[in-house]
């Protein structure tokens, strides 16, 4: 079964504090959902096209239970924390296997 994958890449963070309050919140949830944290910020370095100031991967065992997740009752009140101060791109996609 291929995994399921949150890519978030965030273009405004105007609260860091609600920001941490809402990681703080949401990161017992998605490990819940059998979530693994792969990139939380970082350095990096762009490239080609938009500049992101953070991204953010979670992996999860399927598509489905990264689906699920997010449309929770309780993710979606964590997110409530810092979605009047955050931009971001976030996206839900299935993964690739050659096997």
């Amino acid at each position: 079964m291929k995994k399921g994958y949150w890519i978030s890449l965030y273009t405004k963070i105007d609260n860091q504090e609600k920001l941490k309050e809402y990681a703080d919140i949401i990161t017992p949830i998605v490990k819940s959902y059998g979530g693994k944290a792969l990139v939380r910020g970082g350095k990096y370095q762009t490239y080609d096209g938009d500049n992101f100031i953070r991204t953010v991967i979670w992996e999860f065992p399927n598509y489905e239970k990264a689906i699920e997740c997010h449309q929770s009752k309780e993710y979606q009140a964590g997110w409530e924390i810092a979605k009047d101060t955050t931009t971001r791109h976030m996206q839900i996609v299935e993964g690739f296997s050659t096997e």
